[in-house]
């Protein structure tokens, strides 16, 4: 959510209960006014918020020349002073991936588990436990990182991409028709395409690859993973992910608003394929 329209954007992503007080909002949108000139970025986006038992952690997004790829994320505690995440590297997530729970609001605070691994090979292979310490600040970056992967979402058209392979917002984007907002096709994943890769070329035919160069949430397994609804007398329409709880996307047809936020405990919904 940019910082021009945080008001707007926020009041649009409350259906699901999502609510910053007012002061709140005015040292958001101060903030990331300071945030965009000190670091440089082409945009700051309000990304949301991760609900610790002690504390929460407030987080923003800041865009540099590629928005796919030049990312950068920054947290608060108070919507006033910010501190900058590491950036997102496989091994963090992976050391990740074991830790359940709540996060507690400490980054500093570090968790242990223990993990088995197979060391030697053949006859001479055998286990061997292995303690493995990971701060909550890594974990803060590990579950972003998945959130932005699995969750983040744009409509089609939205962004475009260059000659050269940048993407960035389509300048000429006038929002979806109210026939496209209905359709779960005419919604992306705003992350590297993995599920595009594998189509053929027949598959592709139809595709324009200057917009089309996203996973699309169509092809999303399991299906059924996403809530598409329309809000306020049918002018909005609202995705919620069924994976990520919390997770909130927002589109006026006919227009350019669109955006997403994050507000829950950053625990994904794994029980989710059970409920279908």
């Amino acid at each position: 959510m940019d910082s021009n329209i945080i008001h707007l954007s926020l009041d649009l992503s409350s259906f699901s209960g999502i609510i910053l007080s007012p002061e709140q909002k005015a040292a958001l949108q101060k903030s990331m006014v300071i945030l965009k000139r000190d670091y440089k970025f082409n945009r700051v986006l309000f990304w949301g918020r991760i609900l610790g038992t002690k504390t929460d952690y407030f987080i923003v997004k800041g865009l540099g020349s590629d928005e796919l790829r030049s990312k950068a994320f920054l947290y608060s505690f108070n919507c006033l002073d910010w501190f900058l995440l590491p950036q997102s590297t496989r091994e963090i997530v992976t050391s990740s991936y074991a830790i359940k729970g709540r996060f507690i609001g400490d980054p500093s605070y570090v968790y242990i588990y223990v993990e088995t691994e197979i060391v030697g090979e053949g006859e001479d292979a055998q286990e061997e436990e292995i303690t493995v310490q990971v701060t909550e600040e890594f974990r803060l970056v590990a579950v972003i990182a998945q959130i932005e992967t699995e969750a983040a979402v744009v409509p089609r058209g939205a962004y475009i991409k260059n000659p050269y392979g940048q993407v960035n917002t389509n300048r000429r984007f006038e929002g979806l028709s109210m026939t496209e907002a209905k359709k779960l096709n005419s919604y992306f994943h705003f992350a590297e395409p993995v599920r595009l890769k594998k189509k053929t070329l027949l598959e592709k035919a139809d595709l324009e690859p200057s917009i089309d160069f996203l996973d699309s949430l169509e092809d999303d397994l399991p299906s059924g993973s996403w809530s598409l609804q329309f809000e306020k007398g049918n002018s909005v329409v609202v995705l919620r992910s069924l994976l990520w709880l919390g997770l909130t996307f927002y589109h006026i047809p006919l227009t350019s608003h669109h955006g997403y936020t994050y507000i829950g405990t950053g625990q994904k919904n794994i029980d989710f394929p059970f409920m279908l």
